[in-house]
């Protein structure tokens, strides 16, 4: 297992970068999609300020002379047969998002710098693994070129002196040019006329004459260069404090072992999480596959948890609950789990009995519900100081309860019944006037003699909401019918309200 904790400080000559700079990125991904010819010149352009301009190249362009940033019509000029097709940046995003997500494999923390370049923090993930940086490097140039991709990679103690160094090819950061500095187009004329063309020329002189001269930003890009400031970096997805992993030396080429892979490893997060008193309220497996594709999987815990076997239960469902299948490809050669959300728990003993105190808990079941039916399609009913019985209720989360209810006296049946319609359906009822009981009332098709009835219930219109408006009187009455079912009917206005009122049944009684 690697232990990454980003909130760990340290020194910054301790903490070490892997960049990747991918200069073809735009035009390689075309290739590799078969939009675009393998060995003939090509462009990418993309109109600017009323021209089209040159944004990325094929390797084969760039060796006849040409560069980004040329006009299309000046590069055609030289290279009669280039081939130019529009940007899709959309598309350029998405492969470098795809990248990141493959390179967690090497760290938790890796982040995308720029449009084409991809920075790993490999700061205590080499040690445990038996890894030097020079491995890590070696093994993601290969799987890059595996798709196709060139990239020059390069270390160092900064992501900023990481990125220059593979973005200008350079050797150590002293030969860097001053563009590695990334400041303005006249600041760096301003330099380059002052004799200062590389980043060794700008180390050796004093930092307030610089920043005096050439703006406060210099000093600051500078220090970051020559690996003084560690500004870190900012990781598409936030590394967890308590995780674990589990490398193949062969590659798993089936998902039938992944349950007992991660039973292992809750096992690990158990031991990390009971050190720190803690549970987990979510947990994320990642599923590290030899092409470089991740499958997630995540479970939400209505309470914290750190249960292996709960935990195992949980993925156990998600997996029968996948809509398409797990597709290992040629295999998973890595799987991690994380709990990206942790909260306190205590330790908990079992009861004089030694029976465990949660064994009539409904998290388990509501976890397992969650899990297969989605997270949103589990609920239960909050009460609401509200006046009419449809709006006496609203959903709420299962781990928001639960709430307190109003209760019958013991031995009294319920004042409403759990189930209402909406909206409530009418009916013809046969009652005693004025304002008197229903005795007979017809339903979808059906005919229901009343035998017992409790009530009114009255419930006026609630004027204080709308003062300038008015509305029916509600009485309701629990009736039941000659072959014991129990309704909720209501009259919908007294007969000095209205000399026709209607009735309506709302509900229906367990």
């Amino acid at each position: 297992m690697c232990n990454w904790n980003g909130t760990v400080s340290k020194l910054y000559s301790e903490r070490r970068y892997l960049a990747a700079h991918l200069p073809f990125l735009p035009a390689e991904r075309r290739i590799a999609a078969g939009t675009a010819p393998p060995d003939a010149p090509f462009a990418v352009i993309e109109k600017q300020r009323g021209a089209l301009r040159i944004v990325a190249l094929a390797p084969c362009a760039c060796a006849l002379g040409l560069s980004p940033g040329m006009a299309l019509a000046d590069a055609r000029a030289r290279v009669p047969e280039l081939v130019a097709f529009p940007e899709d940046a959309k598309a350029d995003h998405a492969l470098l998002v795809w990248l990141v997500e493959a390179c967690e494999r090497y760290t938790p923390a890796v982040a995308a710098a720029g449009d084409a370049a991809l920075v790993l923090d490999l700061t205590g993930c080499l040690e445990e693994r038996g890894q030097s940086e020079a491995d890590v490097a070696t093994d993601l140039a290969a799987r890059l070129a595996r798709r196709g991709l060139r990239a020059r990679l390069a270390h160092a103690a900064t992501p900023d002196a990481a990125l220059a160094l593979a973005r200008f090819g350079a050797g150590d950061i002293a030969s860097l040019p001053v563009a590695a500095l990334d400041l303005s187009s006249d600041r760096h004329l301003a330099l380059t006329r002052a004799g200062l063309r590389t980043i060794g020329d700008l180390a050796a002189r004093p930092r307030a004459p610089l920043r005096a001269r050439f703006g406060r930003e210099l000093p600051i890009r500078l220090a970051r260069l020559l690996e003084e400031e560690d500004r870190r970096i900012t990781p598409h997805r936030t590394p967890s404090v308590v995780w674990a992993e589990q490398r193949f030396a062969e590659p798993m080429a089936t998902v039938s072992p992944l349950l007992e892979v991660i039973a292992r490893l809750a096992d690990d997060l158990e031991t990390q999480l009971t050190g720190r008193g803690a549970g987990g309220r979510r947990f994320d497996a990642a599923l590290f596959r030899t092409d470089g594709h991740v499958a997630r999987l995540t479970v939400l815990c209505g309470r914290p948890l750190r249960d292996p076997v709960a935990i195992r239960a949980l993925f156990a469902e998600r997996l029968e609950s996948l809509a398409d299948p797990l597709d290992p490809g040629f295999g998973y050669d890595m799987v991690r789990l994380a709990a990206p959300l942790v909260e306190k728990l205590d330790h908990e003993q079992p009861d004089l009995a030694g029976e465990d105190a949660t064994k009539s808990d409904l998290a388990p079941l509501i976890d397992r519900l969650k899990v297969r039916f989605g997270a949103h399609s589990v609920s239960r009913f909050r009460p609401r100081d509200e006046h009419l019985p449809e709006y006496a209720a609203t959903r709420a989360p299962p781990e928001a309860g639960p709430f307190a209810w109003p209760t019958p006296e013991p031995d009294e049946p319920p004042l409403r019944p759990l189930f209402l319609y909406d909206p409530p359906q009418r009916v013809n009822v046969i009652a005693e006037v004025p304002d008197g009981p229903p005795r007979r009332f017809g339903w979808r098709g059906g005919q229901h003699r009343v035998v017992r009835h409790e009530g009114p219930e009255r419930i006026a219109y609630p004027w204080w909401k709308h003062p300038e408006g008015h509305g029916p009187t509600r009485d309701y009455y629990r009736v039941e019918d000659d072959t014991g079912q129990r309704f909720w009917l209501f009259r919908h206005g007294l007969y000095s309200e209205n000399e026709h009122p209607d009735w309506y049944i709302h509900g229906l009684f367990a």
